[in-house]
């Protein structure tokens, strides 16, 4: 197989083993009857091994020089397709699917929002992320979290299956890394319907203080000392519901 040097224009690290790959999909719920899309797949390595886990792989890859070593490397695969796309604009199926993934760091939050509010998002999300982003995403207690975290966590739980080391990768991130899952929940906190005003509602919170102060945290049982980061997800379904019969 051929493999990547690291594209500065995408600012990505590619992991260096098959082996780590095959150990990585084993943290997942990656099934032999799942589609698994690889955004960004680069020279492949994630899709080859996917390719004997799955029924079908679809690597998807812009960049021109990663993109022949792609089709070099998976061309001749049956269960592989090979997509020339943008993974920001790529347009998602309508039918079950999954996502394992070594994407740019730099896209990590808006993939993840494009995942997660599409009309059919995939089942499970396995992405390769910086540890600082993952962390904040997973509620907790005894850490701050983003506005991300808050806007999915009614459809999605999220934890961190695995940290990295620096020499996984080629050339080695300056920063700490992990496999980041993020999957589907089966019965959702808050209906579909409500999605768009939630998001909004979180947005504002987190946006303008003014919105958040405002809020009457009092009757939603929350501190009047805790900021919109420490907020847990039931605490934020309570205040979402109180501020909608305003």
């Amino acid at each position: 197989m051929e493999y990547m040097a690291r594209l500065h224009t995408y600012s990505q690290h590619f992991l260096r083993s098959p082996r780590l790959v095959a150990e990585l999909i084993g943290h997942s719920n990656i099934r032999k009857n799942d589609t698994v899309y690889d955004l960004g797949a680069g020279s492949g390595v994630i899709a080859s091994v996917l390719a004997g886990r799955c029924k079908q792989v679809v690597a998807v890859e812009i960049e021109p020089k990663a993109l022949q070593t792609l089709r070099n490397n998976l061309g001749h695969v049956d269960n592989v397709t090979i997509l020339s796309q943008d993974i920001t604009t790529l347009p998602l199926p309508d039918t079950p699917y999954k996502v394992f993934s070594n994407i740019p760091f730099n896209l990590s939050a808006s993939i993840v929002r494009k995942l997660t509010q599409a009309t059919n998002p995939p089942r499970s999300i396995y992405l390769i992320a910086q540890k600082q982003f993952a962390r904040k995403l997973v509620p907790g207690d005894d850490h701050f979290t983003s506005q991300l975290s808050a806007e999915i966590a009614p459809w999605f739980t999220a934890r961190i299956r695995k940290p990295l080391q620096k020499t996984d990768f080629t050339p080695p991130p300056a920063v700490d890394t992990v496999l980041l899952e993020i999957k589907l929940r089966e019965e959702p906190l808050l209906d579909t319907s409500e999605a768009a005003a939630y998001r909004t509602f979180i947005e504002k919170c987190f946006g303008h203080q003014t919105t958040f102060q405002a809020t009457d945290r009092a009757k939603a049982n929350i501190s009047p000392e805790k900021h919109p980061s420490q907020l847990s997800t039931e605490e934020w379904l309570r205040l979402f519901a109180i501020s909608s019969k305003v």
